[in-house]
């Protein structure tokens, strides 16, 4: 047996690929459920100071496992962007944080239109930005390390 010492790595690129993308999307799942809880424990202790989050449109209440899933769903809306954005984007950190930080700040037309009191649209406003600060800090952390 001659044992040269030499150790063979992977035959392409794909696997560098592969394991930066799944990287990325294990951390954002991660801080997607982190943003999950958060936003639905902030709503829940809106709701128990007396915000009652009904809608003007119809006088429905909007119930905290909306919240969540809204949230969920947004959230899993970010981690794409971020995974394309580190595939086809020479800087994907910057790029994450100037959409990230822009379509946060569209979200928060939509309370302010909405009619409902003044105590839900400051709730509804604080509960855009809860998520945003867990997300987007922590994909554009992950986009770093994974492009450095």
């Amino acid at each position: 047996m001659n044992d040269t010492g030499a150790v063979a790595g992977p035959a392409s690129g794909r696997t560098s690929h592969t394991h930066r993308f799944r990287g990325l999307a294990g951390t954002g799942f991660i801080a997607t459920l982190a943003a999950m809880v958060a936003t639905t424990l902030a709503a829940a202790l809106a709701q128990a100071v007396g915000v009652d989050f009904e809608v003007p449109d119809g006088g429905e209440t909007i119930p905290l496992a909306g919240f969540a899933v809204v949230t969920g769903f947004f959230s899993v809306v970010g981690i794409v962007i971020a995974v394309a954005l580190l595939r086809w984007s020479a800087r994907p950190a910057e790029r994450f944080v100037w959409t990230a930080v822009s379509l946060t700040a569209t979200s928060l037309v939509p309370p302010l239109l909405s009619g409902a009191a003044a105590a839900t649209i400051t709730a509804l406003l604080g509960l855009h930005l809860v998520p945003a600060t867990v997300m987007i800090p922590t994909l554009a952390r992950s986009l770093r390390t994974r492009t450095d």
